[in-house]
């Protein structure tokens, strides 16, 4: 059985860990709210040019001058998984969760005979898929540094990414990320983007470009899947700092009722020994 000084420095211990998680707690609740509006606020940008883009496809269909981005390489052999996570842990299942979903593609993939190859963002997807993926890792982003996220960053990552295609090294890339639904909601999501593919229905207005279909899709296809990686950056820190926040507040509740259980076994022990040493004091008096 503990002593009381045992007891009394684990409750110390526990008072302090809830302070920290209470901070921690506070200080996800205020990145919340920024990461928050910054993924809303891309999403109709998003949207809008993911069916601008369709209404495009759509007239070019699969003829023979559509881009390259567009109409794929013409075959499926090899996979470009691009793992999205965060840089730091205590955010609950947020890494777990698209890990796991990367991990169960890439293991279907290999069992139908596929080429995978993955590249990381962020450190906490790298440390959980190298247990038994590792030989798999053709690159790495460190977002360590980062402050706020930008269009930059995702320009960068869309760059490695294209020049990887067109060096013929992949023929389907897919993004795997969490989209932020609430604090409690993150929705873990794959979604191809090389050959591009669009979900919804295309814009119906009828328009007449110029220069030729093809040769707008050809510009607007790298700016498409650099703003995708975009939204999937956003739609990450979001979920990252809405899956700190609740889990640093089950952290901070499991401590407070951690120190009350603690408490009582240390009131308890005391009085038990209060009693001893008068029973001890009453034994030798009446011994005398």
């Amino acid at each position: 059985m503990p002593s009381l000084k045992d007891l009394k420095n684990r409750i110390g211990s526990v008072k302090n860990t809830r302070k920290i998680t209470k901070a921690m707690q506070m200080v996800a609740a205020a990145k919340l709210r920024r990461a928050q509006e910054a993924a809303e606020a891309a999403r109709p940008y998003a949207e809008r040019m993911n069916a601008v883009m369709a209404g495009l496809a759509s007239s070019v269909g699969t003829s023979d001058s559509a881009p390259r981005l567009l109409a794929g390489t013409g075959k499926s052999q090899v996979h470009m998984l691009v793992v999205m996570t965060a840089e730091r842990g205590l955010c609950g299942g947020f890494n777990s969760t698209i890990v796991r979903l990367a991990r169960a593609k890439a293991q279907e993939l290999m069992a139908a005979g596929k080429t995978v190859k993955i590249l990381t963002v962020g450190k906490k997807g790298r440390e959980q898929l190298k247990r038994d993926l590792s030989e798999h890792f053709v690159g790495h982003v460190d977002l360590s540094d980062v402050k706020r996220m930008g269009y930059g960053n995702a320009q960068g990552i869309a760059r490695d990414v294209l020049a990887r295609f067109e060096a013929g090294e992949f023929d389907v890339a897919t993004l795997f990320f969490n989209r932020f639904q609430s604090v409690i909601s993150q929705i873990p999501t794959a979604q191809q983007i090389i050959p591009a593919k669009f979900e919804g229905a295309a814009t119906t207005a009828l328009y007449d470009y110029e220069p030729s279909e093809e040769a707008i899709l050809a510009d607007l296809l790298p700016r498409g899947v650099a703003t995708q990686i975009f939204t999937a950056l956003l739609e990450n820190g979001a979920s990252e700092q809405g899956a700190r926040m609740s889990a640093m507040d089950n952290a901070t509740r499991n401590a407070g009722d951690m120190i009350n259980r603690l408490t009582i076994q240390y009131n308890r022990s005391r009085q038990a020994a209060i009693t001893k040493e008068l029973i001890e004091i009453i034994s030798g008096a009446e011994a005398l």
